[in-house]
């Protein structure tokens, strides 16, 4: 029996009166829930930078120990990015996403529990074991699930939740805050809901297109058609094989060095924005939230726009290599003069606007969420993943604790908005560097 005949006996049975002809767009549906899904979980993520105002004056931490505490989600986070990479690999995504939403809803309900730092410390770390296995899952599926010329949009559709997460909670968090009158019950109410999130991925997620029982024949045709074509350039790189086998090969430091320096950036603002507005612009918790969310919105909409224009440029024929690099370039460029410009402006609200184009023009380094499957193919997009999320979460421990260091020894902001300047030009002579076009050899 072929393989096209195996896997036809896995797709269920339609009504007869379904019109083949017409594609469904289950794809599509299932990459708006990963975007509310990811929207989720970096509401919980960054609860704590919007609560820290309360939270430091709690606890009475320095800020050397409000670093520490910012920095303990993505201590444990990359630690587990490998190990969690290669279970996708192994066990499939839908599994992961699952204990990933009921695991981390819990740990985030816990932190509402906290007494002190330290056991304020030990939930930010259980966030970031459970939360781990969200985005290499999101970039497994979109392997799985996405047509080669689809990925750009599928990648940025899917981290586009991270900055509408971040915009969103700023709002949703200090609602909850001010509606409750405790930073406590606001993460317990916010640690349920994903709790009640993870019913919904087990219920809608598939590990294969063809297992869902919304597609319909035309569906899954298109999308086996495209992964065999894609097969067929790449014949003799299909295989599993491990991560050892990539360390030779400038692309794959190209996208870890990428996503470090992207991160540095994403995650610095996500960390320390809201208190950088409390106490170098005098903005209170509502202004806070509210221009959180414009400069975290500003990324959401530079993101969906990247995905759809770097599709688009190469469905006209533009090489891969040329849209990314030129796409990339650009967008480091201009996410390092915002961020010089910001330290040179005093004024708060043109200083939210100089942090909108930052967010905008940075969020278009989503599109590395295709770039594992570029690299590594369907087989290995979980494992290279979870690599690169890997090194940019090591710039996200670092990066907190840098910057409290930083505003600790010089009592302001502007040294902190310079190492988010050198982050930048990190990721943009990785950018460049990275060869978007080829699969590598294992």
């Amino acid at each position: 029996m072929s393989k096209n005949q195996q896997s036809d006996k896995l797709l269920p049975t339609l009504p007869k009166t379904a019109p083949q002809s017409t594609m469904t767009s289950v794809r599509w549906k299932l990459f708006i829930l990963l975007l509310v899904l990811v929207t989720v979980n970096y509401i919980d993520r960054g609860s704590i930078s919007v609560a820290l105002p309360m939270i430091q004056k709690e606890f009475d931490l320095a800020p050397e120990l409000v670093g520490l505490l910012l920095s303990a989600f993505f201590w444990s986070y990359a630690a587990m990015q490998v190990p969690v990479g290669w279970l996708i690999d192994r066990f499939g995504p839908r599994k992961i996403l699952t204990a990933s939403c009921v695991g981390w809803g819990a740990a985030t309900a816990g932190s509402g529990l906290a007494g002190g730092f330290v056991s304020m410390f030990i939930a930010r770390l259980g966030i970031g074991i459970t939360e781990a296995g969200v985005m290499p899952a999101g970039g497994k599926l979109n392997a799985l699930w996405m047509p080669a010329k689809e990925r750009g949009r599928g990648a940025t559709i899917l981290d586009a939740g991270a900055p509408l997460g971040a915009g969103i909670g700023g709002i949703a968090i200090a609602g909850l805050i001010a509606a409750t009158g405790s930073w406590r019950w606001a993460f317990i109410i916010a640690g349920a809901a994903t709790m009640l999130l993870g019913v919904a991925v087990w219920w809608y997620v598939r590990d294969s297109p063809r297992n869902h029982p919304g597609m319909n024949a035309s569906e899954g045709d298109y999308i086996e058609a495209e992964h065999l074509k894609e097969d067929e350039e790449n014949p003799d790189n299909n295989g599993k094989g491990k991560l050892r086998n990539y360390l030779k090969y400038r692309s794959f430091w190209s996208m870890c060095f990428g996503w470090f320096g992207f991160n540095g950036v994403f995650y610095g603002l996500l960390t320390w924005g809201p208190l950088y507005l409390s106490e170098s612009k005098g903005f209170d918790l509502n202004t806070i939230g509210w221009s959180t969310f414009v400069i975290f919105a500003a990324g959401f909409v530079g993101e969906i726009i990247g995905g759809r224009l770097a599709d688009s440029l190469r469905a006209k024929g533009i090489g891969t290599n040329k849209v990314m690099r030129s796409m990339l370039g650009i967008s480091a460029i201009m996410v390092t003069l915002g961020l010089v410009g910001t330290t040179i402006i005093f004024d708060p609200i043109t200083a939210v606007i100089m942090l909108s184009v930052v967010l905008f023009f940075l969020r278009w380094v989503g599109l590395f969420w295709a770039v594992p499957a570029t690299l590594g193919g369907r087989a290995n997009a979980g494992i290279l993943g979870g690599a690169m999320n890997l090194s940019g979460n090591v710039a996200g421990f670092l990066t907190p604790i840098v910057v409290g260091l930083i505003v600790g020894a010089t009592g302001g902001y502007t040294w902190a908005l310079l190492y988010f300047v050198g982050s930048a030009v990190i990721m943009g002579l990785a950018v460049v560097t990275l060869d978007y076009s080829k699969r590598l050899a294992i």
